[in-house]
């Protein structure tokens, strides 16, 4: 017999927003013994950072959940299960108690990995729609709902969403984002520090504006210190320069100009340089230059987001994009062509179809707030949530008052988790069921190719053969008829996959075209139905299918982006809507702010290059260096206030005592802990033994942004005292 060697295997990363290229090498057992970055993908072209050389670390974690585990109320342990024992037991118990209390006493929380898997975009509307529930809550509300809560009044739908054209751009002024850190974010770009680089050796400008000054500040042409929170009041000096001093060459056509006029008018620079530390002479300054440059883009990210006003700032980045000629034109602010996936909405983006029962509080997008899911678990009354499915994600650690969802976890009566770890909120859990590893599952980026800076399209089948357990997918499929008390033995994945694909082609208004479709399983088929009808698939015009990727295993370049506008407007009036009435409402309360004091410190969130939120943090290569968690505090603040090596940092929702990292890189009066730490009682070895503080002990889930339900991360209100 011949002797098995190791092989070279193709992937693309799952860990963050880059989809980087990795060529990874599978020793004979199948275990990772290098992974590098793939140097023939058109996009990344071999970038790799270290999140994606450690994947083989986090692939084979020796704390993971490898088989299903049942929780033992009395005793509080654990014990292995069959899979058919787990999903009998759960088949037992949650729609008996759906059937006691009605739909609304369940709830479902998706997670971010979600974004990052071909299962969490394909499959968990499979849950939302077996749960018949308005309880839905994801991370969405705690990190990017502004901006497409902005893009969907804008332009009429909440997925399309503007990018930096990186590559063609002469300006870019970059607000609350650190790409050095986050590999980009609701800006797919590969090597984006590459593509800065690239920005400036072509003779162009790059601004950023932070409180911090962070690794890509460092890479800047120029930062710019200002207060957490005002970068609306920033924009809106900026929009009103444009406007009175004429520098506006609108190319799309809009509506509301008038109305943007008006609102805009109070905001002058030095009214807003009051507010924001940035000086009025410099807004006008960066004003005049976004209008002058020959092309031009604003891009605002995560520290603009999870702010009060979040929406607002999204809103106007857009703005200004429009004002100055860059929206929808190349070096401008563009919309990608995905190659599956896309619009379908019909009808113009609405909110508040439906609010919380506690608070009020809309819906957007199909979810409330998380903000409001503690308030939806502890109030007593109709409607209270008595069970819930959590699919990877720990809002215990990644939502604001914290303290308050880890008494609501514990409070609930069942709960079913989706999840690879014991973690923070899955240790409440009765049920966890656990996905397989990382290179068992295949993978496509259904979400963050909406966003990317240059068209392209790759999938990556399974590296490694599931044996014995079920798929991811499988694992939510059955699920969903457990959850209903359905029948749920075998794999009803196939026949829910024909049901979809049929129902799809049909709303499509195409023939029967079924037995066209290719695949190894029946979600290879779904893949090369929605890559078939995409906007370069074989159905459309264009030569796209599922072996074409297969064929090209490095992914293929589809081309830089392309003028998309009136063509994408989902509006009413057709136009891109420059002065949506729910944002100038929004507006009157920024006014009220102009005259607030402002608190003596507040505090930010902070990335770090080798974490992504909290499930990183088990994986010894990635918590070390600079990946620490600290309170950084500038020198200044640390002599003034007689700190020592640890502060005692208090807010409106709680207390922390924290190791201070005296730095220069922070502005006077703020203070800045990173996101996602916190795993003191955590049964992950690595992790607990690097457990830092858990920020969101602070953030208060009462404070939110209003027009999108967003939790407010940043601008945080604190006092600090010495330890």
């Amino acid at each position: 017999m011949a002797q098995i060697t190791a092989r070279n295997l193709l992937r693309t990363c799952p860990l963050c927003e880059a989809v980087c290229g990795l060529e990874i090498t599978l020793d004979p057992d199948d275990h990772v013994t290098s992974v590098r970055g793939d140097k023939q993908d058109p996009f990344s072209g071999g970038f790799i950072c270290p999140k994606g050389a450690s994947l083989g670390h986090l692939d084979e974690d020796p704390d993971r959940v490898t088989e299903p585990l049942i929780r033992d109320r009395a005793t509080d342990t654990w014990r292995t299960a069959s899979w058919d024992e787990a999903f009998d037991y759960i088949a037992a118990r949650f729609p008996a108690i759906v059937a006691e209390h009605g739909k609304q006493s369940a709830a479902l929380y998706l997670g971010n990995p979600n974004a990052h898997t071909v299962a969490g975009t394909l499959y968990v509307p499979v849950l939302t729609r077996a749960l018949g529930t308005k309880n839905i809550y994801s991370a969405s509300t705690a990190d990017q709902m502004p901006k497409q809560v902005a893009s969907g009044l804008m332009f009429g739908d909440p997925l399309t969403v503007p990018v930096p054209d990186l590559d063609r751009t002469d300006y870019l002024l970059m607000l609350g984002a650190n790409p050095l850190e986050s590999n980009g974010s609701l800006c797919t770009a590969p090597d984006f520090p590459g593509r800065l680089k690239a920005l400036r050796r072509r003779g162009g400008r790059f601004v950023v504006v932070d409180p911090r000054v962070t690794r890509t500040a460092k890479l800047a042409d120029e930062h710019l210190f200002i207060r957490p929170g005002s970068d609306a009041y920033l924009l809106f000096g900026i929009v009103h320069t444009l406007l009175t001093e004429q520098l506006t060459d609108i190319r799309v056509e809009v509506e509301g100009l008038d109305e943007l006029r008006a609102a805009a008018a109070e905001f002058t620079p030095d009214v807003v340089a009051a507010r924001t530390g940035v000086p009025a002479e410099t807004v006008r300054r960066i004003a005049r230059e976004l209008a002058a440059a020959p092309t031009a883009a604003v891009y605002a990210r995560i520290g603009t987001c999870t702010a009060e006003f979040g929406t607002i700032t999204q809103w106007l980045v857009e703005v200004v994009n429009v004002l100055t000629g860059n929206l929808d034109s190349p070096g401008g602010a563009m919309f990608a062509t995905a190659a599956a996936g896309g619009i379908n909405r019909t009808k113009p983006f609405r909110t508040g179809r439906w609010t919380s029962r506690v608070r009020g509080l809309p819906e957007t997008m199909g979810e409330l707030p998380v903000a409001t899911l503690a308030d939806e678990i502890l109030t007593p009354g109709a409607g209270q949530i008595r069970a819930a499915v959590v699919v990877a994600g720990n809002p215990v650690l990644s939502a604001p008052s914290s303290a308050r969802l880890n008494e609501a976890f514990a409070g609930l009566e069942f709960m079913v988790s989706v999840d690879r770890y014991v973690n923070e909120t899955t240790r409440y859990a009765d049920v966890i069921l656990p996905p397989p590893r990382p290179l068992q599952s295949p993978h496509y980026d259904f979400a963050l190719l909406q966003f990317a800076v240059r068209n392209y399209a790759r999938y990556s089948r399974p590296l490694v053969p599931l044996g014995d357990r079920p798929s991811e997918a499988g694992v939510l499929a059955r699920l969903g008829a457990a959850l209903t008390g359905q029948p749920h033995t075998g794999d009803p994945l196939a026949a829910l996959d024909e049901m979809i694909i049929a129902g799809t082609l049909h709303k499509a208004g195409i023939p029967d075209r079924r037995p066209e479709l290719r695949g190894a399983d029946s979600t290879e088929r779904r893949i090369d139905m929605m890559l078939r009808l995409g906007p370069h698939g074989e159905w459309n015009g264009g030569t796209l299918n599922l072996q074409v990727l297969l064929d090209n295993p490095h992914g293929i370049d589809l081309g830089p982006l392309q003028p998309r506008l009136p063509g994408v407007l989902r509006t009413a009036s057709k136009r891109v809507e420059l002065a949506p009435p729910q944002l100038l409402a929004d507006v009157e309360r920024m006014r009220a702010r102009l005259v607030d004091a402002a608190p003596e410190f507040v505090l930010i969130g902070r990335r770090h290059l080798r974490s992504n939120n909290s499930w990183m943090h088990n994986v010894a290569t990635l918590v070390s260096g600079s990946n620490r968690c600290t309170l950084q505090i500038n020198p200044v603040d640390v002599e003034r206030l007689g700190l020592g090596q640890e502060a005692v940092v208090k807010s409106a929702a709680g207390m922390l005592t924290v190791p201070v990292e005296p730095t220069e890189t922070i502005m006077p009066g703020v203070v800045s802990l990173p996101h996602g730490w916190g795993h003191t009682d955590s049964a992950q070895s690595v992790a607990r033994a690097h457990a830092g503080v858990n920020a969101n002990v602070l953030t208060d889930d009462s404070v939110i942004d209003a027009p999108s339900g967003n939790a407010v991360f940043n601008g945080v209100p604190v006092t600090l005292i010495p330890a």
